[in-house]
C-alpha cells in the first residue's frame, strides 16, 4: 500500500502542536497583562470633564472637606455628585465672571445638570456601599488616592476584584479612626499593626470574601 502522508508530516504535526501551545500561553499572558493595563482599567488616566475641576485646589488649597460636596457618603451607597447649587454657594462671589465657570453658571440658571464623567465607575454587577466603608473606618484616600494632589481627577487604583479582595482579606491594615476618614496623607498615631486590630474590634470589621458580599 502506498504511503499516504509524507515522512515529514509527523514533524510538521509536532511543530504545529508545539506552536499551538505557545500561542495559547501567549494569549493567556497577554490577557492577564491587558486586563491590568491602564488602557483597560483607566488607572491614572485623566478623563475629559465639562469643567477642569481641581481637587488639589479645592481640597488642599481651600481646605474643603470631602463631605461638603459628597453629602451622602456617610448615609448612602452613593457618595453623591454635588448639584450646581453647591458650586454656586462659593462661586456667586468667587470667580463669578470666570469664562471657565460659564457652564456652571448656565447650569445653575437653567437647572440642567452638568454631565460629569464618572471616574470611579464600577460595573452594574458589583455592589458597593460607601456608607458601610466609612462607618468601618476606611478613608477616602484608601480607594481614591491623594485627591488633594490631583489638579485633574483620575483613578488612583485599578478597582479590579483582586484589589478589593486584598483589602477584604486583611481590612485591619487599611483602617483609621472615623474622625480621620477624609484626612489626606493620614499617618497613624501608633503602628498600624497595633491600631488596625483595635479599630477592627471597635468597629466590628470582619474579613468578608464571600462572592455575595459584592455580587448580589
Amino acid at each position: 500500500m502506498p504511503q499516504i502522508f509524507n515522512r515529514s508530516s509527523n514533524a510538521i504535526a509536532r511543530a504545529m502542536m508545539f506552536a499551538g501551545v505557545v500561542v495559547l500561553i501567549f494569549l493567556i499572558w497577554f490577557f492577564a497583562i491587558f486586563v491590568r493595563s491602564s488602557y483597560s482599567t483607566r488607572q491614572r488616566v485623566v478623563l475629559t470633564q465639562p469643567i477642569p475641576f481641581s481637587h488639589a485646589h479645592h481640597v488642599a488649597d481651600v481646605g474643603i472637606d470631602c463631605r461638603y460636596c459628597h453629602t451622602s457618603v456617610e448615609t448612602s451607597s452613593f457618595a453623591g455628585i454635588p448639584p450646581t447649587a453647591t458650586c454656586m454657594n462659593c462661586h456667586k462671589l468667587i470667580f463669578k465672571d470666570s469664562d471657565m465657570l460659564q457652564p456652571v453658571r448656565e447650569s445653575y440658571r437653567t437647572g440642567k445638570r452638568l454631565q460629569w464623567v464618572r471616574v470611579h465607575d464600577l460595573p452594574d454587577y458589583v455592589y458597593f456601599n460607601h456608607s458601610i466603608h466609612v462607618a468601618k473606618g476606611v478613608g477616602c484616600e484608601t480607594c481614591h488616592g491623594r485627591v488633594d494632589q490631583m489638579p485633574l481627577m483620575y483613578k488612583a487604583n485599578t478597582l479590579l476584584m483582586s484589589w478589593c479582595i486584598d483589602c477584604h482579606r486583611a481590612p485591619e491594615l487599611h483602617l483609621r479612626p472615623r474622625s480621620e476618614i477624609t484626612t489626606m496623607g493620614y499617618k497613624p498615631a501608633r503602628p498600624q499593626k497595633v491600631l488596625g486590630p483595635e479599630l477592627a474590634e471597635k468597629y466590628d470589621v470582619k474579613s468578608l470574601t464571600y462572592c455575595s458580599t459584592c455580587h448580589r
